[in-house]
């Protein structure tokens, strides 16, 4: 039996032809912090999630292509569901997505109807459209603070950033058992190792992590406040403890410091590469925008279900509406 045809793209000048495509598209290429450097070199936008999808939202673009994971240019596609969306590999996961299932999660809602669901944007269009309110890293503390103390919680799918947030707020949440396979691969006793070898060094880290690695840290947040903080910190050197690629845009922005990823259980920080942001490639990126394939598509139902929880953080992190503006969400699911 023969090998499934594989198309060459070796004769190519990649870069070029991504250009080409970009302004016959109308394109804009959007890269999350975690992607190579020659995507993040590429795009039009590089951030964090959310942020990358609401840039993409303000421009004329008639293609969105995301370099980042599914649940990413879902996002993209619920902003902008007038717009093509397409991600150049559509394997490209997540393992926080995985770790819960919406029919999981719409059971867990229903034995607990006395909770609302605060739900990390890394999760399914499913699980955004049975939440409540959706959260990023950045905006859950604000959220969470105008939620009054006597309301009921569940926080999911990442229990490690749940369980920062009810550390430092002192507010309890029912937590979803979820974790990020890049930030659980760090290892304590081999980031004592480097902070030792650099004693001046502050450590930033993503509250995705484990709390025996954010114990340890002298900065917590999201990956554009990793970055900003690279940028203001006093002295040269950073260690960084979340997925590596974020150190191309420090050095890019901070050519004359030191930035050193925190290690994984072997003593270094290949382990902690995520492989599904991997899976995306500039071939893979070239193919995305010439065939505008593989394409998100998103029933409008759901999608408009899924935005809702969406414009409800975006309205709370703006201070324009309180908890109670919001309607009733269904927990039943479908």
């Amino acid at each position: 039996m023969n090998a499934p045809h594989r198309e060459s793209l070796s004769g190519l000048d990649l870069r070029a032809e991504i250009d080409r495509l970009r302004k016959e598209r109308n394109a804009v290429i959007l890269a999350h912090y975690y992607q190579k450097p020659e995507i993040q070199d590429i795009a039009d936008f590089v951030g964090d999630s959310l942020d990358l999808s609401r840039k993409a939202q303000a421009t004329d673009a008639d293609v969105i292509a995301f370099c980042g994971v599914k649940f990413m240019a879902d996002t993209a596609k619920i902003l902008s569901p007038d717009k093509i969306v397409v991600l150049p590999d559509l394997d490209a996961g997540c393992s926080l997505e995985d770790s819960c299932p919406p029919g999981k999660f719409a059971a867990f809602r229903a034995a607990h109807p006395d909770h609302i669901a605060l739900t990390y944007i890394n999760c399914s269009t499913e699980v955004k459209a049975l939440s409540d309110v959706i959260v990023t890293s950045s905006s859950a503390e604000k959220i969470l603070s105008q939620i009054p103390p006597e309301q009921k919680i569940i926080f999911g799918p990442d229990k490690h950033l749940g369980g920062y947030l009810k550390r430092k707020i002192g507010r309890d949440m029912l937590l979803w058992p979820g974790v990020c396979i890049v930030h659980e691969a760090f290892s304590e006793t081999e980031l004592l190792k480097l902070k030792a070898q650099h004693p001046d060094a502050p450590v930033a880290a993503h509250p995705e992590c484990p709390p025996y690695i954010l114990d340890h840290a002298d900065y917590v947040g999201s990956t554009s406040g990793i970055l900003d903080f690279a940028k203001t910190m006093p002295g040269d050197t950073l260690i960084v403890a979340t997925e590596p690629h974020i150190i191309h845009q420090m050095r890019k922005a901070e050519p004359g410091k030191n930035f050193i990823g925190a290690p994984g259980a072997d003593g270094n920080c290949n382990c902690n590469i995520c492989p599904y942001m991997a899976l995306n490639t500039m071939e893979k990126l070239y193919l995305a925008l010439r065939d505008l394939t593989p394409r998100i598509e998103i029933e409008e139902g759901l999608r408009l279900r899924a935005k809702k929880s969406l414009d409800a953080m975006l309205a709370m992190a703006s201070g324009t509406v309180g908890l109670g503006d919001l309607g009733p969400v269904p927990v039943g699911g479908d």
